[in-house]
């Protein structure tokens, strides 16, 4: 039986080899700058940017999700953001991630979210025919813009 609990911070190596994981997944295995150490402040330091779910059965964890807070002025309510979710190929097809997004849809009913939302590349059509089957509409109109690194710099002028 899989559970979905909330992270502690005993379970910030596991995130982190999830995160590695995930960012060899998406073709990325050398992105990860992330620590055991950023990832500890980051949830359960003095100020925490975000929360992390664990899923996992007697054998061990499954996957995760890692989510923060955004905000929408046209609502006028906060909505929960999707970071990360991961499941490991062994327990892919199993029902995990639906329980994972199934326990966040809950926390952000519970907190009183306008939205619930994340981004998925559009290469991973597995993921974007789950999504659509649970009801996620995707927003064609809109893409995302990062910046980083030295044009972050510059345009903070410094």
């Amino acid at each position: 039986m899989t559970v979905i609990r909330s992270a502690t911070a005993a379970d910030v190596g596991t995130i982190l080899r999830f995160v590695r994981e995930l960012a060899a997944f998406e073709r990325e295995p050398d992105a990860v700058e992330a620590t055991e150490a950023m990832l500890e402040e980051a949830l359960f330091g003095e100020r925490p940017a975000a929360e992390a779910l664990i899923a996992e059965t007697a054998d061990g964890p499954l996957g995760f999700a890692l989510f923060f807070h955004n905000f929408s002025t046209w609502t006028g309510r906060r909505g929960l953001y999707l970071e990360d979710l991961y499941v490991t190929p062994e327990a892919r097809g199993q029902g995990v991630g639906g329980a994972l997004l199934s326990h966040l849809a809950g926390i952000a009913l519970d907190r009183g979210c306008a939205r619930f939302e994340w981004s998925v590349l559009d290469w991973n059509a597995d993921a974007i025919a789950f999504y659509r089957k649970v009801g996620a509409v995707g927003m064609e109109d809109w893409t995302i813009q990062r910046m980083s690194g030295d044009a972050l710099v510059r345009l903070a002028g410094r």
